[in-house]
């Protein structure tokens, strides 16, 4: 009898230990399969010079026709060339940018007048957004830098300015994929520029905030022209706007045919029969023909435009007689800045067509389409920077 008892107690004991051995193989395995599943839904970089992530792909068609297979919704990207970074800040995905170039990375303008040349981050989305300045450097706007754009295991490059030829090399260096976009324009590009909103959009999951990106910049370009259609036709207000910048500040007689914000608001422009599109140089003769009865400067050009306009024989232009010369902030620089182009749009409209105008308050409306599209409202920064909506009384000083 006592050996039976002390047989079953042997047998309950190993029991025991049988049901502890299965129980922590059961706890193992499903730590293990937690693990590993974990592991295959986070995109991670692989080591060497890839930078591909692990996980879901899609396909997109990019601007230059490639057809490129992205990880989906990366959270580590790169933009190369003017314009990519801004689009990231209009697309609320500034805080996947890994790196930045060094036009991201120089000093905001510091000029005793508060007017002058953009010398770095002189953009509304960068002042918006100072953090970008303090990424790691990738390498210049211009010539790209494979080593230091896969030492920060980017998932996905974005690229404007670039040939099919030039993305294709580059994608091939970093063995990271790269989507060419265009930075387009308000105008005759804007279908383009919404394309790589669009595009970007996709890879990012943030299609539905690229589609109220274009739907706020449509119906914002649609009041303006709401505005003025009518009153523009009955208007005789010739306008002209001095000192565009270009690849550096210009003088007085630096023009554009097609200043975006004035066409937006069916301005008469004075310029308008002297091109296509861009900056163009004028004779000064044509602008004593032209005798424009308002002038509106760029105020990254303002010292040279304030020197030109000491020559005596600006004296007789209707515009500076009558005082109506008015200053603009900078939108041509690294690639258009869209919010201030409409900024600068509302402000004009508000000079030209004050009745049409009398609900708005430019400031106000700036901070607005700041606010909007760069997620901060930076106008008083930019008056800082450059002056801001304001007349300039330069009679005096010619």
């Amino acid at each position: 009898m006592k050996i039976c008892t002390l047989c079953m107690k042997k047998i309950f004991s190993l029991l025991f230990f049988c049901v502890l051995f299965l129980a922590a193989c059961v706890i193992i395995s499903g730590c293990t399969s937690q693990s590993a599943g974990l592991s295959s839904a986070q995109p991670q970089a692989t080591s060497g010079t890839s930078s591909a992530a692990t996980g879901a792909t899609l396909t997109v068609t990019d601007l230059t026709n490639r057809t490129v297979t992205v990880p989906a919704s990366p959270q580590r990207v790169v933009g190369v060339g003017a314009g990519d970074v801004r689009m990231l800040v209009y697309l609320q995905s500034s805080d996947k940018i890994v790196g930045v170039d060094q036009m991201e990375k120089g000093p905001f303008n510091a000029t005793a007048l508060g007017m002058g040349l953009p010398s770095g981050r002189d953009n509304p989305y960068s002042i918006a957004h100072p953090e970008l300045g303090e990424k790691p450097y990738i390498g210049t706007n211009r010539v790209d830098n494979p080593e230091l754009i896969i030492a920060q295991k980017p998932y996905v490059i974005f690229a404007t300015w670039r040939t099919g030829q030039q993305v294709d090399a580059l994608q091939e260096k970093t063995n990271i994929p790269v989507v060419a976009l265009v930075s387009g324009d308000l105008g005759k590009d804007k279908p383009q520029f919404y394309e790589s909103l669009r595009t970007m959009g996709k890879i990012l999951d943030k299609d539905e905030r690229a589609e109220s990106v274009i739907t706020y910049m449509d119906n914002t370009i649609s009041d303006l022209n709401r505005r003025t259609k009518d009153v523009s036709k009955n208007q005789t207000k010739k306008v002209y706007v001095s000192g565009v910048s270009f690849n550096g500040a210009h003088g007085l007689l630096s023009t554009e045919p097609t200043y975006p914000s004035l066409k937006m608001i069916n301005g008469n422009n004075v310029a308008s029969a002297a091109g296509t599109g861009g900056q163009v140089m004028i004779d000064k003769e044509q602008l004593l023909a032209w005798d424009p009865d308002v002038i509106f400067i760029d105020e990254s050009s303002y010292a040279l435009v304030a020197t030109d306009l000491k020559d005596p024989v600006y004296k007789s232009l209707s515009a500076v007689k009558n005082n109506q010369v008015y200053g603009l902030m900078p939108y041509n620089w690294y690639a258009n800045n869209y919010d201030t182009v409409l900024a600068n749009a509302y402000y004009m409209g508000k000079i030209l067509y004050p009745d049409q105008f009398s609900d708005i308050s430019p400031e106000q409306k700036a901070d607005e389409i700041y606010t909007m599209l760069d997620g901060k409202p930076v106008y008083s920064d930019m008056k800082q920077l450059f002056g801001g909506f304001k007349p300039l009384n330069l009679a005096a000083s010619t």
